[in-house]
């Protein structure tokens, strides 16, 4: 994580919380989810659920790539994830209520 900087909370779940952070290199800014539970070993990681399904998707229009897998003091994970200024689907979802079925329709 020494090659990031956090900037602001995004939101926290069940599994674990995601901030904004930009890389201190480029100057990117990204989404790391770091996850509540401690692994303690790469082989734990990769057997993850989240890690199965994001492999398996190489790459698609409708959802948000990871770019990094960062393992810290033997036991935290974080995901670095591309950054979606606009939130995420459950967002954008719950807005269908304020702006209309057609124009959410036309935002995705």
């Amino acid at each position: 994580m020494e090659r990031y900087s956090i900037v602001s909370s995004i939101g926290c779940g069940t599994y674990g919380q995601v901030f904004k952070a930009f890389n201190k290199v480029t100057g990117e800014t990204v989404a790391v989810k770091c996850l509540k539970k401690k692994v303690y070993s790469w082989k734990e990681c990769m057997a993850l659920r989240e890690i199965k399904s994001l492999k398996s998707i190489t790459s698609h229009a409708n959802i948000v790539g990871i770019k990094e897998l960062i393992r810290e003091d033997s036991s935290f994970l974080f995901f670095v994830f591309e950054y979606m200024p606009d939130g995420n689907l459950y967002t954008l979802s719950s807005s269908v209520l304020l702006i209309g079925r057609e124009e959410f329709q036309t935002t995705l």
